[in-house]
């Protein structure tokens, strides 16, 4: 059972998932340029963009976490799982993931910022 209110939580999954996103959004740049598209302006753009809304969010998350004495870090990796560990108020806690499930989240971050961007 965790002692993590749900809103830190979120704020903690968020310091996990952001920096994957970037990374992908990142990856994702290099590949655009590289490739044969004839127009690749409205792509590196909406990637970009993209990128953008998601650093200025990981900003935030960061300052909150900082603020609230809050540290996350990844423990261990294999096939299967990633174990973190959350120290939230003088506690740790030990959180494993689901690596297919850090990956579908992943992918639904990704199409939620770049949806968002054609939205706003």
């Amino acid at each position: 059972m965790t002692r993590i209110p749900e809103h830190d939580r979120d704020m903690i999954e968020k310091a996990i998932y952001l920096p994957m996103v970037i990374t992908i959004f990142n990856l994702d740049l290099a590949v655009i340029e590289k490739s044969s598209f004839k127009l690749k302006k409205p792509y590196q753009e909406l990637v970009e963009e993209a990128l953008r809304i998601v650093q200025q969010e990981l900003t935030v998350v960061r300052s909150f976490l900082r603020k609230e004495n809050i540290k996350v870090s990844e423990m261990k990796r294999d096939k299967d799982f990633t174990m973190y560990s959350f120290i939230y108020k003088g506690f740790e806690e030990h959180h494993n993931y689901f690596n297919p499930r850090l990956r579908n989240k992943t992918e639904e971050l990704l199409a939620y910022y770049l949806v968002k961007r054609l939205y706003e």
